[in-house]
């Protein structure tokens, strides 16, 4: 919850503070501002080893066979635009390239959906950007782009795909 947010539950409760007294206040308290960490572990489901079996013995099958299996998967949406990322790249010294101070674009700011596809056999990847989807018809797209820029070429005789997915 903001400080805000505290602030103005108690207002409501007719104790006045502003949200910077609040935010002195949580301080003094021995809180701070922290984002969540990763750490629980959900229940495991009870045929989760059995499920992860089947898939490998499906994969080794196919593979066997010489038939195509890609793993898929949505890749974080990007901004597009002049906007801070967390990449490097090599620059003259002391000549960083400047972006926007903050990254708060608009509601109709344009962003990119990478959907990954990769190519277990063959150890090979393909992306596909999109750049106002990400659905289900988005993926479907993606995987069917892959076999016509590429997997139809690489598994000519293939008449199945196995498809994976997290």
């Amino acid at each position: 919850m903001s400080t805000r947010a505290i602030a103005k539950q108690l207002v409501r409760q007719r104790h006045p503070v502003s949200h910077t007294k609040t935010a002195q206040i949580l301080h003094e308290l021995g809180y701070s501002l922290q984002g969540n960490r990763k750490s629980e572990e959900g229940k495991e489901h009870s045929d989760r080893d059995a499920q992860f079996r089947h898939i490998n013995a499906a994969v080794k099958k196919h593979l066997r066979q010489g038939l195509p299996v890609i793993s898929v998967d949505t890749k974080k949406k990007e901004l597009i635009g002049n906007y801070h990322n967390a990449g490097k790249q090599w620059l003259p010294a002391k000549q960083p390239k400047k972006v926007q101070g903050h990254d708060f674009p608009t509601p109709d700011e344009p962003r990119a959906y990478p959907y990954g596809i990769y190519d277990i056999g063959r150890n090979r990847g393909f992306v596909n950007v999109g750049t106002d989807h990400d659905t289900g018809a988005f993926a479907v797209a993606s995987i069917r782009g892959w076999w016509r820029y590429e997997g139809r070429r690489l598994y000519p005789k293939a008449a199945s795909v196995l498809i994976t997915a997290e």
